[in-house]
């Protein structure tokens, strides 16, 4: 009796290739391979109609000639998704992000041969958790002050402002045009019709952002311009981009200027106004309010951050001497997705992400080690989460952008980014788990921030009233969130792109 394709097993071999990574080598015998071709001849065979001939009646060999070549791209891609998922199964594999494979596209079906493949994955490195109980965390104590309110009344006219349009930007100013890319073999990695960067203010010290790289001299490279004009900025490729084609490579970026804009910040009656308030001193309440509301967060948000640093420090993992590309571009997603949950200003994010990418390996590392206990620590808590709870965080998101929940849902979807935000909802329910065998001692702001540095208090949250999505510059579809800025809402009768 002949062997079946489930009785016949693949060969298949594992080696490391690297910490938390491994290579599957997998050969698929001929046997099976024939096998899965010809069942899938028979098939085509019945639902084929080829003139002459009657449905299903074409004579085998003209249907293979015919459609020999889908077939066989077809099968392969069917064979090799069957043995991944069969090889990943049977030794019990934990794959995180995408498979890699640099020759499976160029690998074909030979007929009498096997078919041979090579997959690259990444999986959870083995690691001991560190005991969690004895952890002493501080918790900033927040005092709602006339000055607080100030500054978030003052980012929130800023954000309320109009664009008026100049011929001479200067410091502070938009820039919005077309900016292309290349690298020093003059290969093109973005061409961004409608980019926008701003010109470095005097206290960024001539250090700013373009196509999401920091460049340190970035104020000086644009000079003085007018729009119109095209200047040239040089720079290098950072080591821990999400894009590894640019990592540590010589950089050129052409931008030409097609508009400038200057923020004419709002009063504080035109907000009144726009809201539907009484007057401007309800602004400030609600102000108020909504930075007492905020309170329990950020409290909340300082805790994690050191619960975060300790488990980072504190676990044993083998950690890879670089990041990859798919790790890489995790992390950043993980970091903007906590600063949008946090409420921090779309501009704040985009420079925020700017500078990991800039980071140490180091500090990209260290990421990584956070990303790896959290998900061991979530297992060793048995953290589930409900469809409510990814409900309410959608809702809370979308109330801090002003849109409405089944819009941000959508968004998400289409971003395929709906996993990260229940990875944080396990990372928070996590991180809230440490705390709770924790000792919380309460200090004052001043004092944690000599403690921390200010890294782990919160800060860049918006408390001003729920508001409409600001404009974005057009981006390329091939081009992340990071080739473009946030620029403030448009008051103006000219519309901002």
């Amino acid at each position: 009796m002949a062997e079946t394709a489930t009785e016949r097993p693949n060969k298949v071999q594992i080696s490391d290739i690297g910490p938390s990574r491994k290579k599957l080598s997998i050969e698929i015998p001929v046997e099976t391979v024939a096998e899965h071709l010809g069942t899938s001849l028979d098939t085509l065979m019945v639902e084929t109609e080829l003139p002459g001939f009657r449905k299903g009646r074409a004579p085998r060999r003209l249907v293979e000639k015919r459609f020999g070549s889908t077939l066989k791209r077809e099968a392969k891609n069917q064979l090799v998704s069957q043995a991944y998922s069969k090889a990943v199964e049977e030794n019990k594999l934990r794959v995180i992000g995408e498979p890699f494979s640099e020759d499976l596209l160029k690998i074909e079906i030979e007929e009498g041969k096997p078919l041979s493949f090579e997959i690259e994955i990444e999986v959870l490195p083995e690691f001991d958790l560190p005991k969690f109980e004895g952890i002493t965390v501080k918790r900033p104590t927040f005092e709602i002050t006339d000055d607080l309110v100030k500054r978030e009344l003052d980012r929130l006219l800023l954000n309320e402002g109009r664009l008026e349009p100049k011929t001479k930007p200067g410091a502070g100013d938009y820039l919005t045009g077309h900016a292309v890319m290349t690298d020093d073999a003059g290969e093109k990695h973005y061409d961004i019709g409608d980019a926008v960067i701003q010109i470095p203010t005097a206290d960024k010290n001539g250090r700013g952002m373009i196509l999401g790289v920091l460049v340190d001299d970035l104020g000086p490279q644009i000079g003085s311009v007018e729009v119109g004009d095209t200047f040239t900025v040089k720079t290098t490729g950072p080591e821990n981009h999400e894009n590894d084609k640019l990592r540590g490579k010589a950089l050129t970026i052409n931008f030409t200027v097609n508009r400038a804009d200057e923020i004419i910040p709002a009063t504080e009656q035109e907000v009144a106004e726009r809201y539907s308030l009484e007057s401007p001193e309800k602004v400030r309440e609600i102000i108020r309010e909504r930075i007492g509301q905020r309170i329990a967060i950020d409290q909340q948000a300082a805790m994690r951050g050191q619960v975060a640093k300790w488990l980072s420090d504190n676990v044993d993992i083998e950690t890879p001497e670089r990041v990859t590309a798919a790790q890489a571009a995790r992390t950043l997603e993980r970091r903007r997705l906590e600063l949008a949950y946090r409420g921090t200003d779309p501009q704040k994010i985009e420079e925020q992400i700017a500078e990991l990418r800039a980071s140490s390996r180091e500090a990209a590392v260290r990421e990584l080690k956070l990303f790896f206990a959290l998900d061991r620590a979530a297992e060793h808590f048995d953290v589930k989460i409900t469809e409510s709870e990814l409900n309410g965080r959608i809702a809370q998101m979308a109330s801090m952008r002003g849109e409405r929940p089944e819009k941000l849902r959508q968004d998400l979807f289409a971003r395929n980014q709906i996993g990260m935000v229940w990875n944080q909802i396990r990372e928070h329910k996590t991180l809230d788990a440490i705390i709770a065998k924790a000792k919380v001692e309460d200090i004052s702001l001043e004092e944690f921030n000599k403690l921390f540095g200010g890294e782990n208090a919160g800060g860049g949250e918006s408390a001003a009233p729920a508001k409409k999505s600001k404009p974005k510059a057009k981006k390329d579809d091939d081009a992340g969130d990071e080739t473009a800025e946030a620029k403030p809402k448009s008051r103006s009768k000219k519309k901002a792109e």
